[in-house]
């Protein structure tokens, strides 16, 4: 099972090592309409691969050729994000049995789970780390 981390230990893994990369793993309308997290002062992309496809929401069975066709190797420590991190960590855990050892989850992911109002994004996770990030 991968080990999950906190949004600012992905942050600093990012930074400190250049086989470390994140892999955002929401949908195409996440990352349209609520945004993502900003590489780009790392000098780094971050890698969109849903793990579920919109709208049926049935698990995506190309993951882990995608991983590979974006040039992922075993040596990497990929970092995966989803809203809270629930998709991530089963994303993370497919990748470690395909032989991507150094996978991990971001817990709590880009907005975090909801507050007693229903919403997201004042709890924890990314954004309310105040990590870099912007929308489309």
């Amino acid at each position: 099972m991968a080990d999950n981390v906190t949004p600012a230990e992905a942050w600093r893994a990012l930074q400190n090592s250049d086989l470390a990369q994140m892999v955002d793993v929401r949908t195409d309308a996440e990352w349209a309409y609520v945004g993502f997290p900003d590489l780009s002062p790392l000098g780094k992309e971050l890698v969109p691969i849903s793990w579920q496809v919109f709208p049926q929401m049935k698990v995506n069975a190309g993951f882990i050729d995608a991983l590979r066709a974006a040039g992922f190797t075993p040596e990497h420590h990929i970092y995966f994000l989803c809203r809270s991190g629930v998709r991530s960590l089963y994303a993370a855990d497919a990748a470690i049995e395909a032989g991507f050892v150094h996978s991990y989850n971001v817990a709590d992911g880009f907005e975090g789970p909801p507050d007693g109002a229903g919403h997201r994004g004042t709890v924890a996770g990314w954004k309310v780390d105040g990590l870099p990030w912007r929308q489309r």
